[in-house]
């Protein structure tokens, strides 16, 4: 029988990298701002058009690289990036090639290069579109100097994924809601931005009305989604949630299933639910909008009093540990 310990290590080497994804979802289906929508259909005309520009135009054998089409989705979560990704594969007859970010960073130095490897080699393979959700985690600055081992991994991952984007002759696309944190590399790699935006009042209208079901969906004569639409900012994730909630509270109401209905109120408290779940995710210590950063700490504190009477009574309680242990061991030599 096979040790734990070598069962362990052996099954690392076959964690599944990225996740195959056969689409369903059309570009018919989803709702995006107008600006957003021509840039994905020019990114489309592009990738379709790939084969005349490099083969029968001879541009091809002027760039022997660089000749893969690299797409970066970019804006806040919720905006539709992931479901767009798979809509454009869709479009293409094409499989999606999901790379699980949390299974390609490896813990064994000098794996996630090799992973990363492996997802682009999965890609061709198969002929599928490779998608890299969350990317400014693996696409991140690379830091100067040696530094840390760590650091020097990151960098070694940066620089595969560089060389395997020069090299792919396939479809990458990249999401992320803070592209900021991108490597300038990457700037001239990645053929098309596309910015996904928070959708207008008239989107967002389409939104809430493709979240329900024709026929099958009880809705109450006084539902109105332009007025939720216009009422509150949301992005088509926020709504999805929303509807979501606001059938399991109707659902959860006293009486017989059959008399059931959402209302206007049911989503108008689900959306403002979610809408303060978000707010509450983004506050943090160091927030200077809600007047605590670095330099206030004391505030949060209680004051500078506070603070230096948590610092001294830390130093003294030191102290006291020290003395005991040094009693301790006097007790011990004693003995």
């Amino acid at each position: 029988m096979a040790s734990p310990l070598i069962s362990f290590l052996t099954s690392l080497g076959s964690r599944r990298v990225v996740e195959t994804v056969v689409p369903e979802r059309t570009l018919s289906e989803i709702v995006l701002p107008p600006q957003t929508r021509r840039t994905l259909d020019q990114a489309l005309a592009e990738v379709r058009n790939h084969n005349l520009i490099f083969s029968r135009w001879g541009l091809g054998e002027r760039h022997t690289s660089g000749r893969g089409l690299a797409f970066n989705f970019a804006g806040p979560p919720g905006t539709g990036k992931t479901i767009c990704a798979e809509a454009i594969a869709h479009a293409l007859g094409k499989k999606l090639l999901i790379v699980d970010y949390a299974e390609a960073e490896s813990m064994w130095l000098g794996e996630t290069p090799k992973n990363i490897v492996s997802a682009f080699r999965a890609a061709s393979e198969q002929n599928a579109v490779l998608f890299f959700d969350e990317a400014d985690a693996i696409a991140t600055r690379r830091s100067a100097g040696t530094g840390t081992a760590p650091d020097r991994e990151r960098n070694l991952t940066v620089n595969v994924l560089l060389r395997e984007l020069e090299t792919f002759n396939g479809i990458v696309i990249f999401a992320t809601n803070l592209a900021a944190n991108f490597d300038r590399a990457f700037e001239r790699r990645i053929r098309t931005h596309v910015l996904f935006e928070i959708p207008g009042s008239e989107e967002r209208a389409r939104i809430w009305r493709l979240q329900i079901h024709p026929t099958k969906t009880p809705l109450a004569s006084d539902v109105d989604f332009n007025q939720l639409a216009e009422r509150y900012v949301a992005t088509g994730g926020d709504i999805k949630n929303a509807v979501i909630k606001a059938a399991a509270a109707a659902a959860a109401e006293a009486g017989p299933d059959l008399g059931k209905e959402i209302r206007q109120k049911h989503f108008e408290l689900a959306i403002e639910e979610v809408l303060a779940a978000k707010a509450i995710m983004r506050q943090s210590l160091f927030d200077e909008e809600n007047g605590a950063t670095p330099d206030s700490l004391h505030l949060t504190m209680g004051g500078e009093g506070r603070w230096r009477a948590a610092v001294l009574f830390a130093i003294g309680l030191s102290g006291t540990a020290l003395l005991a242990a040094v009693a301790a061991i006097g007790l011990a030599l004693v003995r």
